[in-house]
């Protein structure tokens, strides 16, 4: 593997990892402000990235997957998780109704953070001299092209959380907001499917779904950025 690409691997996982982390968080913020204090006193409200490390998740998954399409043995989107934010629904006035939010304040954390990262990337291109050349060797271009292709995987990679922990599959984001919508016969079935949820991620993974999903969040993220 060249430099190049060992490189770009690198700030895709910086980007990965930070967008998993501050979506816990927010579910960690949400919580609290709906009454429940539990991810505070556990010392999940908090940005360093120890508290929230899970080494499968958030460390062997994501590498492997890089490593995989580096070698070319694998075309799939990075994917990830952090250790689940602690959260007690009884400390909710509404239990159903504050998981909603929870839910929500995970993927709608990453759609902001994209949003804010693609309007900076505009600035900055705006600010770049149109007679600037981008092929040349020199220290300072490598950086701004370094800098670029950070806010890049950073923007991609933060809808791509968002829209696939909307996917209403047991234990995803979306199955909470899908939940609070149910009928009380309907929220027994979504709970009994939690012991599944694993299995129908795989199979989806299988069929190539995620990938799909990754290549419509992929022109949607170079889009907002201004690259086409």
């Amino acid at each position: 593997m060249n430099f190049d690409l060992v490189l770009d691997i690198a700030l895709s996982l910086i980007a990965i990892f930070t967008a998993i982390v501050l979506h816990e968080v927010a579910h960690g913020y949400m919580a609290l402000r709906l009454g429940d204090p539990t991810a505070r006193d556990l010392g999940r409200l908090t940005l360093n990235p120890l508290a929230h490390i899970d080494p499968i998740g958030t460390i062997l998954v994501p590498l492997t997957l890089a490593v995989l399409n580096a070698l070319g043995i694998l075309n799939a989107p990075l994917f990830g998780w952090a250790k689940p934010v602690p959260i007690n629904p009884r400390n909710f006035r509404n239990p159903f109704r504050g998981m909603l939010f929870v839910a929500l304040a995970g993927p709608g954390t990453n759609i902001v953070l994209a949003l804010g990262t693609a309007l900076i990337g505009r600035l900055l291109l705006l600010m770049v001299p149109q007679s600037l050349n981008m092929a040349s060797p020199s220290f300072g271009i490598h950086l701004l092209i370094a800098l670029f292709t950070l806010l890049r995987h950073f923007v991609i990679y933060n809808l791509f959380l968002a829209v696939f922990n909307l996917i209403p599959i047991p234990p995803l984001d979306g199955s909470r907001v899908l939940t609070y919508f149910l009928p009380t016969e309907g929220r027994r079935i979504m709970l009994s499917l939690e012991r599944y949820g694993f299995l129908i991620f795989a199979v989806l993974f299988y069929l190539g779904v995620f990938n799909g999903v990754f290549s419509v969040v992929w022109g949607l993220g170079l889009r907002l950025l201004g690259y086409r």
